[in-house]
């Protein structure tokens, strides 16, 4: 591949046969096709790369890296980031579920609005066979034109999946990288609301899979989930007081290093003090994947209808429906 992409989508992988090989479809079906794949294999040990050279052999938007060692999932993400050439850059999950028009609607949000930063869509929660089990408002005013009102939205609501939005690269490049303290990824979204509002896109058309082996279910306790993030962790001088302390103080860093007037920087910081001096309200700091999943009168969309590469799987369940038979 010569011709430099308009976006580039970085999947950073450990491990991830069970899935892979339906996100790959899901991201290669994609009505929006100026797109390059690049795959961080983070020295897998069952067959990803097996799975990742069959993909990379039979469509040239696919560029396959295979690290030596596992690194960790922080700098593999932050690594995968620096292979990148679009101006527009997308993380994606080995686990997850992408609608067919997931990237065309999120490229024309970013070209229509130039002011936005991040684009991303409605979303859901499947189950590991990619039913619906949960779909979920978004809440946040990250599309406010006042950054202390996007700070503190991210600060005090239950949250969405921003960080798998399509952002442009050259914000990313501003702001410090992932980290790998607890909730790390809050305090990165948080520091790019500073930089710009985004912009949901009002359609289902990202499908978050929750599965006993997802990384937060896998590793359940605060240290495991840091060392599973960055294995240098592990060590003595990572207890979790600590862990807990430099997230508090990332938020702290990012109110610094963002491009603020001091009436914003001082609102900011507010905010923070009000949310860490106080209870979070009743339900904030909730995981949308512990909701009662939805009954059947609250599945409005199909995942397989929606979905490249699950359409047999529409087809046998429309075929089962009329029949009267399971599906």
């Amino acid at each position: 591949m010569t011709a430099r992409p308009r976006l580039s989508i970085g999947l950073p992988v450990y491990n991830g046969e069970e899935y892979l090989a339906e996100s790959l479809d899901a991201l290669l079906g994609q009505t929006y096709e100026d797109f390059e794949l690049v795959i961080s294999d983070n020295a897998s040990t069952d067959g990803t790369e097996e799975i990742c050279r069959k993909y990379a052999a039979r469509d040239s938007r696919v560029r396959y890296i295979r690290l030596l060692r596992n690194v960790g999932a922080t700098p593999n993400h932050n690594y995968v980031f620096t292979q990148c050439r679009g101006e527009l850059f997308k993380w994606a999950s080995h686990d997850d579920l992408y609608a067919r028009d997931l990237l065309r609607a999120c490229v024309q949000a970013l070209d229509e609005r130039p002011e936005v930063i991040l684009a991303h869509s409605g979303q859901a929660v499947i189950d590991g066979a990619g039913r619906l089990k949960i779909p979920y408002e978004y809440g946040l005013a990250t599309d406010s034109p006042h950054p202390p009102e996007r700070f503190r939205s991210l600060l005090v609501e239950p949250g969405g999946d921003d960080f798998y939005g399509v952002i442009r690269a050259d914000v990313l490049r501003r702001v410090k990288p992932l980290d790998s303290y607890h909730h790390a990824d809050r305090t990165f979204v948080a520091e790019l609301t500073l930089h710009g509002p985004f912009h949901q896109v009002p359609e289902l058309l990202y499908f978050r899979r929750d599965h006993p082996t997802r990384a937060e279910r896998a590793n359940p306790s605060k240290r495991a989930r840091c060392v599973n993030l960055d294995p240098r962790r592990s060590g003595p001088l990572h207890p979790t007081p600590r862990l807990l302390a430099e997230y508090l103080g990332g938020f702290v860093s990012a109110i610094r290093r963002a491009p603020l007037s001091a009436a914003d920087r001082r609102a900011c910081h507010r905010h923070l003090l009000a949310w860490m001096t106080s209870r979070v309200r009743p339900g904030a700091g909730e995981r949308i994947e512990d909701r009662a999943p939805v009954g059947p009168a609250g599945l409005t969309v199909s995942v397989d209808a929606l979905v490249a590469g699950r359409e047999d799987r529409a087809s046998r369940a429309g075929r089962a429906g009329r029949e009267g038979g399971p599906a």
